[in-house]
């Protein structure tokens, strides 16, 4: 311990104090401007405390994480910090609020109404509440107005990441070959499937119901049926002809009834 003490210049105690102070990681041009120094000099106190702050040697240990450094706790001492910390503290995230925050990791710049459509339910509880804990922040806006999200610092300091290049890679749980665009629209169309399916199953009755050009011939039963004793079928006339017919059949008889008498 004492050797490391000795290769500490004042430099790198400075860092240290820095490190220990800021509750967030510190940028390497946030520490160039607060210790006055040059590029190289700051490298070097950043070595000698990665080697002070080694794995194994101390409770806390030198982190790059979120594009900054940062003194963190070692992994063994966990159990201890937890027994010593335990009270209420902010509730996990919720499966929506999970499910929201992976897809603007993967997807950012991502709108709200592209979440929602990838989801297939509404996603604006899921995302106010990331915007609250501060793990997402708005990012611009779409071509169509909407605003844009993606993580913030905050995010990859608290899953461990440098950067987003640490999120595990898409292609561990999905083997094909689609890139980021290509995963995009696979998801919109699955989430348009899905969102589409229900609003299809209510609203068919209601299409039938609300027709009303195809319910005339059925409501106006009266105008269709009326013409017809009026119009002379073509039943009509062999009817008149028949009685004719009866008519002669019985002058016929008559003449045969004088005829017999004769």
């Amino acid at each position: 311990m004492r050797r490391l003490v000795i290769h500490m210049n004042d430099l790198a105690r400075t860092v240290e104090a820095l490190l220990f102070l800021s509750a967030e990681p510190v940028t390497e041009s946030e520490l160039l401007a607060a210790c006055e120094c040059e590029e190289e000099a700051l490298a070097e106190a950043l070595t000698a405390l990665g080697e002070a702050f080694a794995p194994g040697l101390r409770g806390l240990e030198l982190r790059e994480l979120a594009g900054g450094w940062t003194l963190a706790t070692a992994a063994d001492t966990e159990p201890a910090a937890r027994r010593l910390l335990s009270k209420p503290r902010t509730p996990p995230l919720s499966p929506a609020q999970a499910e929201t925050l992976a897809i603007v990791a993967y997807l950012q710049p991502v709108s709200r109404p592209e979440i929602t459509r990838i989801r297939g339910v509404s996603a604006d509880s899921a995302a106010g509440t990331l915007l609250e804990r501060g793990l997402i922040e708005e990012s611009g806006r779409s071509p169509f107005g909407a605003v844009l999200y993606r993580t913030t610092p905050l995010f990859l300091r608290l899953f461990g990441m440098v950067s987003l290049d640490d999120l595990p890679d898409v292609e561990e749980w999905d083997p094909s070959p689609e890139e980021e665009a290509d995963l995009r629209e696979r998801l919109l169309r699955a989430g348009e499937a899905r969102a589409g399916a229900t609003p299809a199953t209510e609203g068919g009755p209601e299409e039938d119901d609300g027709d009303g050009p195809e319910e005339l011939p059925q409501g106006e039963p009266a105008e269709d049926d009326a013409p017809a004793p009026s119009e002379p079928g073509p039943e009509a006339a062999p009817a008149d002809d028949d009685e004719e017919d009866e008519d002669e059949d019985d002058g016929d008889d008559g003449d045969d009834g004088h005829d017999g008498d004769a």
